[in-house]
């Protein structure tokens, strides 16, 4: 089944977006900047329909005359002023005001919501996107995503003009200020999440922190636990934040610890809310490989909760049969940190995460955050006196071909014949002994196709050739 085009829209005006009535993607609201979705006047109208939604839900009830209260944080983009703005805007017109944070994590955009006991945080960010694209992402008021049902009530009252009545005049009107220790209250936050007792001296780190959110923030922290660091891609200017660095370009944290001589490479996306790793030979680490780390030290500890890890279908089956070795097991959620996080929930479980290093260490924090699943890492090295070379070998992979194509639309799979019959063949001659995964990406105009089994020559074949008919169909 296909997914809404609705982060890739390109030249529309918010009429026709309406038409379909989904500007929602799978993390928030993202496209280029200044094009509908993402433009000033919706983001106007998103800010007063989100202070109108968050305001109802938070079920803290506010003292007489206090206003409620939306934190609102961004990345380095250039874009994030011009919505920055329009979002002020829209929830003072609300009569709700403003915590304005600046550049922060999305994972410390979601703790400083906490902290300040506002009613709901937002971010602007699009994540590991360039910097022409933006986004809009939403917390509840307890520091975690939003779920389908209420990024619907919103849409709807976007679209409906339901709430254009509504006008506080006079002193009811909401006020924005700034919050300056915002980034020190992050940086303590994320530094608990380490033992008291331990420190990193004598460890060597290289950081790339792509230009991005964290570029302040991950230094900081590495810092005063003591590490010795080389930083790279700190100096963002709104116009350089992933270009050629970051978790999307990892060979470049591995060029910088292969140079360095550090003992673990740490590269985040843009808004720090993932992160992967480069062991001391320049190989990476990537977010399966953490995950396995972690799920295996947490179940040899006893406090892996329910002895049970929330990984995705995307995640390497080799994850499956490490935990089964030590009497735990895999769960699997749709692609997305969010339905990961949904699904740790539900079940109140402690670890999970996606192969592209979004982690939610839920001991420590209510979403995805680069620094903290780093700093698990950290004190796993140091508990163990191991490498990140040898510890990554707790999880054996299965050979994995994936390809990301980009698109000019979303056709129903069902749709492309061609397609489908490649894939029918290719799952029947992998007769049980492998998958294959083909899915529209929820942010980018892209079709994700991934196929895992045991001979890489036979999948790669078959990858070749399913993405060929792709690009035959609807290819860019």
């Amino acid at each position: 089944m296909t997914l809404p085009f609705t982060n890739a829209v390109r030249g529309l005006s918010i009429t026709d977006v309406a038409q379909d009535k989904k500007i929602f993607g799978t993390d928030g609201v993202r496209g280029v900047a200044n094009v509908e979705p993402v433009t000033a006047e919706t983001a106007l109208k998103l800010g007063r329909a989100a202070a109108h939604i968050f305001t109802q839900l938070n079920p803290r009830a506010h003292p007489t005359g206090a206003r409620p209260k939306i934190v609102l944080g961004k990345d380095t983009r250039l874009s994030g002023y011009m919505l920055e703005n329009a979002l002020v805007a829209g929830i003072t017109s609300l009569g709700v005001d403003v915590l304005l944070i600046g550049p922060l994590p999305t994972p410390g955009v979601a703790y400083i919501t906490r902290s300040l006991r506002a009613d709901a945080g937002i971010v602007l960010s699009a994540s590991h996107n360039s910097y022409e694209d933006n986004g809009i992402k939403f917390f509840r008021h307890d520091g975690y995503k939003l779920d389908d049902q209420i990024e619907q009530q919103i849409e709807d009252l976007v679209f409906s003009g339901e709430i254009d009545s509504i006008r506080p005049t006079a002193g009811k009107i909401g006020r924005a200020r700034r919050i300056d220790d915002a980034l020190g209250r992050y940086v303590e936050f994320a530094k608990a999440s380490f033992p008291r007792g331990m420190s990193l001296e004598k460890m060597r780190i290289a950081v790339d922190v792509a230009n991005g959110a964290a570029y302040k923030s991950t230094p900081c922290i590495l810092r005063e636990l003591g590490a010795a660091l080389t930083v790279v891609h700190d100096e963002p200017d709104g116009t350089n934040i992933n270009a050629q660095c970051g978790s999307t370009f990892p060979s470049e944290i591995q060029r910088v610890v292969r140079e360095s001589g550090a003992q673990i490479g740490i590269t985040h996306d843009g808004d720090a809310d993932r992160v992967l790793l480069c062991d001391e030979k320049g190989e990476l680490v990537d977010g399966d490989e953490i995950l396995a780390i972690a799920a295996v030290d947490l179940l040899q500890a006893g406090r892996l909760k329910e002895q049970t890890l929330v990984a995705t279908v995307m995640s390497n089956f080799g994850l499956d049969e490490a935990l089964a070795a030590l009497g735990g097991k895999v769960v699997r959620a749709k692609v997305g940190d969010r339905y990961v996080i949904e699904a740790m929930v539900e079940r109140d479980l402690n670890l999970g995460g996606e192969q592209s290093g979004h982690m939610i260490f839920r001991d420590f924090t209510t979403t995805g955050d680069g620094i903290i699943s780093a700093l698990q890492v950290l004190r796993i090295m140091k508990a163990t006196g191991k490498p990140l070379s040898e510890l990554k070998q707790c999880l054996k992979k299965y050979p994995q071909a994936q390809r990301n194509l980009k698109v000019k639309e979303k056709r129903p799979l069902e749709q492309l014949p061609a397609v489908m019959k490649l894939v029918g063949d290719a799952e029947k001659e992998l007769s049980g002994k492998g998958r294959v995964l083909l899915r529209y990406s929820g942010t980018e105009p892209k079709i994700r196709l991934l196929i895992e089994g045991r001979e890489l020559e036979q999948i790669d074949r078959q990858a070749n050739e399913i993405a060929e008919a792709i690009q035959s169909a609807i290819g860019v």
